[in-house]
């Protein structure tokens, strides 16, 4: 017989009874409250000891989260969460990345009830499996990037996010089964795009039928920067995109474009990337040479883009 304990209540009764809170990092009774029984209402088992855990990694019940690129695990003793987790960190922490230019920390996931720490609550949802807890970044930019993101995702009604003081991280308890119903209606009207050579934000909003602002929300981006073989979530409305995958080698002309110098760009790069000529992009800015400088804007007309 394992060593765990399966509760299976309805659902629907239970999370129909619960109160929605208003958006704060300061949690509050209620809200554990409300973790604890929304993991009831999903019939998910509290894990009593570590040697439970297999059981319900077998089951399928538990999926291993592994560190990547985007995503280190400090400490963590039980590297396993629901599946509605794993999803969450998978898709959080490189739009983090992106964003803030370091890793996403993640310093707890699953926890068997006899490895509790002594400060946690009695209700706690990390032996559900269901809670996930982040390291609180020292730069204040990307404090503020995760706190905003948390809380609209708490406003989504599909996490539940408590900065907790000792030690200093943030307590997230994913409802897991609403999640993953959020992902799938933001994913219908969504579409993946590969940075290419020449690519830029606004290059790439103009052939997608969207917006820079557009681009750098769905992908957490805090500035025009990406990388050639990035992939990018493009936001679509049914009736403005087709398939990304099915754009066509076809041009377009634009009547002008302000381009902010980067650091990499020279008049041929832009010449190429705008559909342009040097000379062009010259006249239109009345430069004598091709020197140019990080910030400086230049005015690029007659743009022929490649859709």
């Amino acid at each position: 017989m394992h060593n765990f304990k399966s509760i299976t209540v309805s659902a629907a009764l239970l999370i129909l009874a619960l109160p929605v809170h208003a958006q704060t990092l300061k949690g509050s009774p209620s809200s554990v409250e409300r973790q604890y029984k929304t993991a009831l209402a999903y019939g998910y088992g509290f894990i009593e000891t570590s040697s439970s855990i297999s059981h319900y990694v077998n089951a399928g019940e538990l999926l291993k989260v592994q560190p990547n690129r985007y995503m280190e695990l400090h400490d963590v003793s039980y590297p396993y969460a629901r599946e509605g987790v794993k999803l969450f960190l998978d898709r959080l922490s490189p739009q983090y990345h992106n964003a803030c230019g370091e890793k996403l920390v993640v310093t707890s996931l699953a926890r068997p009830q006899d490895r509790q720490p002594a400060n946690s609550v009695s209700n706690s949802v990390h032996p559900a499996g269901m809670a996930v807890d982040l390291r609180i970044p020292s730069k204040s930019r990307c404090r503020s990037w995760l706190e905003q993101t948390l809380l609209s995702l708490e406003a989504a009604d599909v996490l539940d996010v408590t900065r907790e003081r000792n030690p200093p991280h943030y307590h997230v308890a994913v409802f897991t089964q609403s999640y993953k119903s959020y992902v799938a209606s933001r994913t219908q009207n969504s579409h993946e795009y590969v940075v290419r050579p020449g690519d830029s934000l606004w290059v790439i909003a103009a052939r997608t039928g969207t917006s820079v602002a557009q681009l750098r929300r769905a992908n957490g981006l805090s500035s025009d920067l990406i990388n050639v073989g990035q992939k990018l979530t493009i936001p679509t409305e049914s009736s403005s995109l087709t398939s990304v995958a099915s754009f066509s080698e076809v041009s377009t002309t634009l009547s002008e474009v302000t381009h902010r110098v980067r650091r990499g760009d020279t008049l041929w790069r832009l010449a190429n990337q705008y559909g342009t000529s040097v000379n062009q992009i010259q006249r239109d800015n009345g430069l004598s040479g091709t020197q140019l400088k990080v910030g400086q804007e230049l005015r690029i007309s007659g743009v022929a883009l490649k859709l």
